[in-house]
């Protein structure tokens, strides 16, 4: 019996061995980009990734109530976003990360020498002075290279949504970025 055989039968829900099948497929096709994308919004690398760990292990518990297995990917893009969101409200992770005992410094990461470039990093200041909104719209469309339907999808909103906050988002973006120039 296939996959699909498989979900028909279940009434189109995830069964449990395939609840462990999409999360190891999710996390091979976008583990790397979900971290980059919780990075951009917690601005440490380290609780970026406890964070998509942390969504990964609530993707599993829920995984059975997933009926269309093309709605995970946004699904878990939502995770990640929500679980950024609040952290930067606690803002309790990142201190505990960057207030211990014995710092240990972590060998350069791609996403780390982006940072270090002094336009890229005056692109992203102006980023993180937009609306929550804007920059998540503005980061997956631009930074992972989402179609606008595919953020609609993770943001639960319509895609002529996404468009607009892309519109003001860069109308924005580009009146910072002139500003500081």
């Amino acid at each position: 019996m296939n996959r699909e055989e498989h979900l028909e039968l279940s009434g189109g829900f995830a069964s449990t061995v395939d609840r462990q099948e999409l999360v190891e497929s999710l996390f091979a096709s976008e583990g790397a980009a979900l971290v980059r994308l919780a990075r951009i919004f917690t601005d440490d690398r380290n609780a970026a990734e406890d964070l998509v760990q942390e969504a990964f292990i609530r993707l599993h518990r829920t995984a059975h109530r997933i009926r269309d297995l093309d709605r995970a990917a946004p699904y878990l893009r939502s995770i990640v976003l929500n679980l950024a969101r609040d952290h930067n409200r606690r803002g309790l992770m990142s201190l505990r990360h960057q207030n211990s005992l014995h710092p240990v410094r972590d060998p350069i990461v791609p996403e780390d020498q982006i940072i270090r470039n002094a336009g890229e990093a005056q692109v992203l200041d102006a980023l993180n002075a937009l609306p929550l909104r804007q920059r998540q719209c503005l980061v997956m469309r631009f930074y992972l290279e989402l179609p606008e339907k595919e953020i609609a999808d993770s943001l639960d909103i319509s895609p002529n949504s996404v468009k607009t906050h892309c519109r003001r988002g860069m109308a924005a973006l580009e009146k910072l970025v002139e500003g500081e120039l």
